[in-house]
């Protein structure tokens, strides 16, 4: 069922895609007022605004359903229910090292962890 409502929500899709191509923006009314001549088209001068308008609208409203179809799917798959569901690993605290390691002299015969020879010069 979920790739159904998504094979028509990809179709509905690339078809608001092309159809928003296809239609003429506002100033391209004026020029057909005057001879532009799109009046013997298919449609007539408006016949093509509105059908392609109204077909728009429509893919439109079948996108906006099958993207509420997939939500809901996809919230109410029993498989994954989110990253807060999922109980933590280990719920003991992290403990220390019971000794540390000791400091590894270095050849002048100290501590090679100390600061004191890193005196700027």
């Amino acid at each position: 069922m979920e790739v159904v409502v998504l094979s028509i929500h990809v179709i509905a899709a690339l078809g608001i895609i092309g159809l928003v191509l296809l239609q003429h923006g506002k100033g391209a009314d004026m020029g057909a007022a005057f001879g532009g001549g799109s009046s013997g088209s298919l449609f007539g001068s408006s016949g093509s605004a509105n059908f392609l308008s109204r077909t728009t609208s429509v893919l439109a409203t079948i996108f906006f359903l099958t993207s509420l179809g997939l939500t809901w799917y996809s919230a109410h798959r029993g498989e994954h229910k989110g990253v807060m569901a999922v109980p933590p690993a280990s719920s003991a605290p992290a403990t220390a090292p019971a000794t540390a390691p000791a400091p590894v002299p270095d050849k002048a015969g100290g501590e090679a962890d100390s600061k004191v020879k890193e005196i700027p010069k």
